[in-house]
């Protein structure tokens, strides 16, 4: 059975930075999407970034590029979002994702995404 466990979220201020984590567990991934989604209250759920885990290649939305940073270690078979430069409209609940493909035209799309895990809070006071 594939587990997702997000941590590391947390109240912090405009400004501040956050390092999200999604421990991976039931299945070793090769060639897979690995992605971080958020859902903000009466929002739909969005693409924040992606990694393909074997290359590293990453996809990142544009609010938050340059200052996001997904990383993976496939050691700990853990991936991690670092969020710096936070600001309020990060405000969201943060989900893992893992996905069975490897394309990259598939990374921002949800409904690829087959795994999740069950979210973080992560909120940012202006």
């Amino acid at each position: 059975q594939v587990q997702l466990v997000e941590s590391g979220g947390g109240l912090v201020q405009a400004g501040d930075s956050l390092k999200l984590s999604c421990a991976v567990s039931g299945r070793t991934f090769s060639r897979n999407n690995m992605g971080w989604f958020r859902q903000a209250p009466g929002k739909e759920r969005e693409f924040v970034a992606a990694i393909e885990w074997s290359g590293g290649n990453t996809d990142y939305a544009d609010s938050v590029k340059g200052r996001f940073t997904i990383s993976r270690d496939n050691t700990k078979n853990t991936v991690y979002l670092q969020m710096n430069s936070l600001k309020p409209e990060d405000t969201a609940v943060y989900y893992c994702a893992a996905s069975k493909y490897y394309s990259a035209a598939l990374r921002r799309y949800r409904s690829t995404y087959e795994y999740w895990g069950q979210g973080t809070q992560v909120t940012v006071s202006s």
